[in-house]
């Protein structure tokens, strides 16, 4: 096919999305200068569970038109990374935010025409060096609540059977809110205290946190959709349980010193309950930890 993609953010999900876009047959490069030379050609070897192993080599593009834009950058570095990339968005680009947390593209000058579609990917990677080695493909979903919300574009029928469990979804803020509320939960205590996944279930102490957290997150959220589920804590349990011995995006990064993404998960919970005067202490206060 003629149509070409550019990535912004060839990390673990990045690189996954990108492989299944050149399964498609699309053409893809990358841009930005995060990974060397942003020009330069940048190579992934992925390996999945079941042994398959891929290899995908995709050139840099600093200057070429941009119609068609996977942003999957940390949240907190998007910003930075997009900014530069803006004059290049051609009449009517699309825009694919492949990002943990609400909130990295407000208030950037985005052209009024572009279409923006969220994605939420589930599964699980980890990275060394080039080699992205993939724990689950679990399911992603796509969508932008937008007029043509119900009619996925062109190129998404071409992308499902090399993307999978790929699916189209018309309510995608009540997928997002689901995941960023079980986020709110997992990741910054898991940061916080420098533990997997599953000691949330094991300690008491823990747990009785999560708690708090998760009660925070139900009542703003049915404060903004009255048909929430206010069963925040028990999602993020039964992840917390599944991914027992994993490590959290928002640990690894803080451990490595590294800005999180807090702002954009409970800093986003935070900036949604004060128009409302609703307090939130426990996500108040990790955050101020975290920072």
């Amino acid at each position: 096919m003629s149509l070409r993609w550019h990535i912004l953010g060839a990390g673990n999900l990045g690189s996954l999305a990108g492989a299944a876009l050149q399964r498609a047959g699309f053409d893809i490069c990358h841009t930005g200068a995060r990974h060397g030379a942003a020009d330069a050609s940048l190579h992934r070897h992925l390996i999945y569970p079941d042994g398959r192993q891929e290899s995908c080599q995709w050139p840099g593009d600093t200057t070429g038109p941009i119609t068609h834009l996977l942003i999957a950058t940390k949240a907190q570095d998007t910003a930075t990374a997009l900014l530069p990339v803006l004059p290049r968005l051609r009449a009517a680009a699309t825009l694919v935010r492949l990002q943990n947390g609400l909130g990295s593209l407000d208030g950037l000058p985005l052209p009024a025409d572009c279409r923006i579609i969220e994605a939420i990917s589930n599964s699980g990677a980890w990275r060394a060096g080039d080699t992205i080695n993939v724990v689950a493909e679990n399911p992603t979903w796509m969508g932008d609540g937008g007029a043509a919300a119900l009619t996925p574009p062109d190129w998404f029928d071409a992308l499902q059977p090399h993307w999978p469990a790929l699916h189209w979804h018309v309510d995608m803020r009540r997928q997002q809110w689901l995941k960023l509320s079980v986020n709110a939960v997992i990741n910054p205590l898991t940061a916080l205290h420098d533990c997997p996944n599953g000691a949330l279930c094991d300690d008491p102490a823990l747990r009785a946190h999560a708690a708090r957290l998760a009660d925070e997150a139900d009542q703003l959220l049915a404060r903004l959709d009255p048909d929430w589920p206010n069963d925040t804590l028990v999602r993020a349990l039964h992840l917390a349980r599944a991914t027992a011995q994993n490590t959290s995006s928002m640990r690894a990064d803080y451990r490595a010193g590294r800005p999180t993404e807090i702002d954009y998960i409970n800093g986003w919970l935070l900036r949604q309950a004060a128009p409302l005067a609703l307090p939130m202490p426990a996500h108040a206060a990790i955050v101020a930890a975290l920072h």
